[in-house]
């Protein structure tokens, strides 16, 4: 037999091994998809961002860079491995600039809920309330407009913070809490990310911090205690 034929002989069996194979075999078991995850953006400034041990990946894209526990999006999905918790902090960036950014970062995400905490670098570059509230509100009502259930924190202490500075932070996160109350404009649920990281007898200073302006991982992970029950309540 040639070599031709001897090779033409061989295909043909192995092409009939395979048929019967084909034929005798089980059905294969239906490949299942990954569950998807529940997107939520947490949006901010150096305290959502995780400074000052944490660059978010809008300030080191594409994935963030340092210490990825110095934040509290990274704790929140620790608790919750089925929460995609999206980074959009700002280290320095006023609220007017948060808002700036609020359809890229927010709307275009398409999330389940947005985390808002916003005002401490108004107040700090010498801002008035009204200014920092304004730019709240109007953060608040395009959510609102956009169907996306809001988790309102308050703006937490620095520890370098004059008494002026303290007093305006009090009267802005007064305002927040004002906005969770029934027939408020734009409902929003609050938490008072403050208290959570504040020290205990004393909201103006940090429990713990690296710089006396921003929390260490551990104050960062307080933060996300606090907000992750007001989460789980609006994603039931």
């Amino acid at each position: 037999m040639s070599t031709l034929a001897r090779f033409a002989v061989r295909t043909a069996v192995t092409v009939a091994g395979l048929f019967a194979l084909a034929l005798g075999s089980t059905p294969s078991t239906p490949q299942t998809s990954m569950p998807q995850k529940i997107r939520i953006v947490a949006l901010g400034d150096s305290t959502t961002a995780g400074t000052p041990a944490w660059k978010s990946p809008i300030e080191a894209p594409p994935r963030g860079r340092g210490d990825e526990t110095s934040q509290y999006a990274y704790w929140l999905m620790q608790s919750h491995p089925e929460w995609e918790v999206l980074n959009r902090g700002v280290n320095g960036e006023r609220s007017d600039q948060i808002a700036a950014r609020f359809d890229r970062d927010v709307i275009e995400a398409r999330p389940k809920a947005v985390v808002i905490i916003a005002g401490v670098n108004d107040v700090y570059q010498g801002r008035s309330v009204d200014d920092v509230t304004a730019e709240l509100a109007r953060m608040y009502a395009r959510a609102a407009s956009a169907g996306i259930p809001i988790v309102a924190g308050s703006i937490i202490p620095y520890n370098t913070a004059t008494g002026d500075q303290n007093d305006r932070m009090h009267r802005i996160n007064a305002w927040i809490r004002e906005q969770s109350k029934p027939g408020s404009k734009t409902p929003v649920t609050f938490v008072d990310t403050r208290l959570a990281v504040a020290s205990p007898g004393n909201q103006d200073r940090l429990v713990d911090s690296p710089d006396e302006l921003h929390p260490s991982p551990r104050g960062y992970r307080l933060m996300a205690d606090a907000i992750r029950t007001s989460l789980e309540t609006i994603l039931r």
